[in-house]
């Protein structure tokens, strides 16, 4: 009797582990995604959540990652550094997600990246930006300065035979970052600054700035705002004044642009997506795109593809690791790669990616008209202290 007892015991005590084991597979893997659902980036948000929940969509299809669900967890950083230190906060210790993959303000990211060292998770940044942000647990999928300034300051100087720029920022890590770097490759090149002159993030009054950007009379003009309402705001009271000089934008995408109507023609942009690029793969992409959101469709973009293709990169880690293991996880990120609407991306330059960048110009109904591309350009010299 005793014996059977015995034997019961042990029946019912792998009854329970399979139970917790069944339980433990069915949890959701979470991804966390803090992005500025209001504030600068309230513009391009939307499209950045519909990519997210594409990828995840499709991958919950096909049986999850290593046969467990995913599942969005979406927070609100403001597209500034307060809202994103909550957001950060909430999404790590209260929500507990195992990873967080998402477009941001320069400010919000440098305010969150002490809450993801501390809190330990693997985190892919899909934002442009303005280059050299290095934490041991941030990947990034999207352009910096030595990928996309080059394009439209050489176009400039070679095809539209300025020498002289006014350059305009959000005054940021961004905006600044960005147009420190073009001064340096405007006067590289024998081109000479004529001004450089920066706004608040959340101002809206250009007016003193193209004053004297008019008094200046440069031959040409770039610009670098918090991406959203500040490229509208911008952009609409340069051609309010009349400004008709060739006009780089080194932040617009084309969601951004399309909202912007007849304002944002003849703007030039240099990126690593185009809704045109012509691919079986960007096809495939914005069907499924048209397919998931119909008339809610968001224009997918330079902010909200790389989203799409992060999920993606991160499924990969986790399967080659074998493991959500956020030590196990980070190492895989370098090592694998997917193949999406902007080619091959493969986060192992230095936790960077090379990228097939493109040269446009916004055409009147807000497409992107592609000038010419340049293929698999290096990120440079990112983060060489980490491995």
């Amino acid at each position: 009797m005793k014996r059977l007892s015995s034997v019961a015991a042990a029946a019912a005590l792998l009854a329970s582990i399979v139970t917790v084991q069944t339980a433990f597979a069915a949890d959701p893997i979470k991804i966390g995604v803090p992005v500025g659902l209001s504030g600068a980036n309230s513009v391009v948000a939307p499209s950045v959540v519909q990519s997210a929940q594409l990828a995840v969509d499709e991958i919950n299809a096909k049986g999850g990652i290593l046969g467990r669900q995913v599942s969005l967890e979406v927070a609100d950083d403001g597209s500034g550094a307060a809202g994103a230190q909550k957001a950060f906060d909430s999404l790590i210790f209260d929500k507990k997600v195992n990873t967080l993959i998402s477009m941001e303000t320069s400010a919000a990211r440098n305010a969150g990246l002490p809450i993801v060292s501390r809190g330990k998770v693997p985190f892919i940044y899909t934002s442009f930006y303005e280059g050299r942000s290095c934490n041991r647990y941030m990947y990034v999928d999207a352009w910096v300065p030595d990928q996309q300034v080059a394009p439209i300051v050489d176009y400039f100087m070679k095809d539209k035979q300025a020498k002289t720029f006014f350059l305009i920022g959000s005054d940021y890590a961004f905006g600044r970052g960005m147009l420190d770097f073009t001064k340096s490759y405007i006067e590289k090149k024998g081109g000479k600054v004529v001004g450089n002159e920066y706004l608040p993030m959340d101002g809206s009054d250009w007016t003193p700035i193209i004053s004297k950007l008019q008094a200046a009379k440069p031959d040409a003009i770039i610009t670098s705002t918090a991406g959203g309402a500040p490229n509208v705001t911008l952009t609409k009271q340069l051609r309010a004044a009349g400004v008709k000089l060739p006009y780089g934008n080194l932040a617009v995408d084309e969601g951004t642009a399309k909202s912007m109507g007849t304002d944002a023609e003849g703007i030039y942009i240099s990126g690593s997506y185009v809704t045109n690029i012509d691919t079986p793969a960007n096809h495939q992409f914005l069907a499924a795109m048209q397919k998931r959101f119909g008339t809610d469709l968001k224009t997918p973009n330079d902010l909200s593809v790389p989203e799409y293709e992060a999920i993606y990169l991160y499924k990969a880690a986790v399967e080659k690791a074998g493991s959500v293991d956020t030590a196990k996880v980070i190492p895989a990120l370098a090592q694998v790669s997917f193949d999406g609407p902007r080619g091959t991306i493969r986060m192992d330059k230095q936790r960077h990616t090379p990228l097939t960048m493109y040269l446009g110009q916004v055409q009147a109904d807000g497409s992107v008209k592609v000038i010419g591309s340049f293929k698999n350009v290096d990120p440079g010299d990112q983060c060489p202290s980490l491995k």
